[in-house]
């Protein structure tokens, strides 16, 4: 029966001479290599298999040819030194001995900091770190000088529009970036031949939109923003957010400028920098007995807003043109001190006054009181004024402070009735060479109020400068400087104290309209 298959005899010889010849092999190979770990028990092991199957039942002539092929594994084994020794195991015993070994130096204990932090230790990080800065405090840029050399940083590419950047791709990136920014005036000469865009139509098949203003002339396109700045100043500037053509006429017209800032409709025409009325239509005269009795009109000469000289032709105005606003009449209406007509200003004070305390009660447990109360003023073209002192809210009383309201006859049921404690006045700016003493010569930038007081016989005078508050307004802040009560009887002048006072904020008003 052992004849019968002769071609399984020849593939087995022939398999067992291949095992043989791997197996030769490899133990020669194995002799040059390092032991690996664990290869003694793999072998044990497989030979304990071998072992245990040989006595369950014989070998077989087949097992043999097996056993021989497991011993490929014996190459592993390792007669005498330590098991499990490979060639790394040198540098790990090494780091093992420096990691346990106490550090000396101050960036020793920031290294083993870090390494502590890493592994989530924070206690035993924080330790070393205090341990590492009391030892040396700038050790934090030894260990980045040490770790992060300068050297292992790369630089960052100073060519801003790289040669190989795609022509056709509209990034900003590709875009060079240097050089200073482009000035106002820079924007603005580029936008001097630039024409009003007309918009794109909705399809491709449609007609083009029609835009007459696109095909005016700038002669009449000026005669036409000359009007609406005359108009509103406020929508004169904001035609300028239309388009670049608009911006450049806004920003550069000086014609325009020069009307609104010599015009009585906004601009300094209509400021008085001299009394043009008197606070009271009669004056007071002391009898020979001591009684006061009211006398005649005022003699006293006023001066009106309107000059003789046109103010474009003024000395004083050009002066101050040239010296101070650099020959620009658009930042001379901007910046140059001016009141409002369109709006009232507003002063709103708050503050904590403690109330009324017994001797039987603790000091803690007594009251406060939220004192808030509000100062209005609000100026005409005629050179007066209305000054308000109440504890009604702003939407309570500006719609009616107008001079139709300035009277005596109010009564609680009336929505006017808050304008019973209201003050006629009058006010002027200060100005060069404007002051009440023929030498004196004011600065610029003050206001002067002169209201009626409690009594006929007094008089109340605020000093007020004005200021900016915000970034796009100007001249809408009125700050204290002084505030006196005048007695005219005895002459007397008494200061009051402004400690709890602060500044008028303007607040626009559309019912007022102009403010005429």
């Amino acid at each position: 029966m052992e004849d019968i298959n002769p071609e399984l005899e020849s593939f087995r010889q022939l398999w067992r001479e291949e095992v043989s010849a791997r197996s030769k092999e490899r133990q020669i190979s194995g002799k040059l290599l390092s032991p690996r770990p664990g290869a003694r028990t793999d072998y044990k092991t497989a030979t304990n298999r071998y072992s245990s199957s040989k006595l369950a039942g014989g070998v077989s002539k087949d097992d043999e040819d097996i056993a021989e092929g497991l011993d490929v594994g014996a190459y592993h084994d390792s007669d005498g030194g330590e098991v499990g020794r490979t060639l790394g195991n040198e540098a790990n015993t090494a780091s093992k001995g420096k990691s346990t070994a106490e550090p000396q130096s101050a960036l020793e204990h920031y290294e083993k900091a870090v390494e502590r932090e890493e592994q989530g230790n924070l206690g035993d990080s924080v330790n070393l770190y205090r341990k590492a800065y009391r030892a040396h405090s700038a050790v934090d840029q030894s260990y980045k000088d040490k770790h992060f050399p300068p050297s292992s940083v790369i630089p960052k590419s100073a060519n801003k529009n790289p040669s190989n950047a795609p022509v056709t791709v509209p990034n900003p990136a590709h875009h060079s970036l240097e050089g200073p920014t482009p000035s106002l005036s820079e924007l603005l000469s580029a936008f001097s031949k630039l024409s009003i865009p007309i918009a794109e139509p909705p399809t491709d098949r449609s007609p083009p939109l029609p835009c007459p203003i696109a095909s005016l002339p700038s002669e009449l396109l000026i005669e036409i923003l000359l009007y609406t700045a005359i108009a509103d100043v406020a929508s004169f500037a904001r035609i300028s957010r239309v388009c670049k053509r608009f911006a450049y006429l806004v920003s550069t017209e000086e014609r325009i400028w020069r009307r609104i800032c010599c015009g009585s409709e906004f601009g300094f025409e209509g400021m008085y920098y001299r009394w043009s009325c008197d606070v009271f239509p009669t004056t007071l005269v002391q009898s020979l007995d001591g009684d006061v009795v009211l006398g005649g009109s005022d003699d006293t000469e006023y001066s009106t807003a309107s000059a003789s000289t046109p103010l474009d032709q003024d000395p004083l105005t050009l002066s101050l043109l040239r010296s101070t606003y650099s020959s620009s009449w658009r930042r001379m209406f901007r910046t140059r001190p001016r009141i409002r007509f369109s709006g009232c200003y507003i002063s709103t004070v708050n503050y904590v006054r403690p109330g009324a305390s017994s001797a039987t009660q603790i000091s803690w447990n007594s009251p406060v009181h939220i004192v808030t109360y509000y100062r209005y003023l609000r100026f005409f073209r005629d050179g007066t004024a209305i000054s308000l002192l109440t504890t009604s809210e702003p939407t309570d009383v500006v719609y009616h402070l107008t001079q139709e309201n300035m009277h005596s006859h109010h009564t609680g049921a009336l929505p006017s009735a808050v304008m019973k404690h209201a003050l006629r006045g009058r006010w002027r700016l200060s100005g060069l060479g404007t002051g009440e003493v023929a030498e004196a010569a004011e600065r610029e930038g003050d206001l002067y109020v002169e209201t009626q007081g409690v009594d006929i016989k007094y008089m109340y005078r605020m000093h007020l400068s004005l200021r900016t508050a915000g970034r796009g307004a100007k001249n809408n802040k009125l700050s204290w400087k002084s505030f006196w009560c005048h007695n005219r009887l005895t002459d007397d002048w008494a200061e009051f104290g402004l400690g709890n006072d602060r500044p008028f904020i303007w607040s626009r008003v559309k019912s007022y309209g102009m403010g005429s």
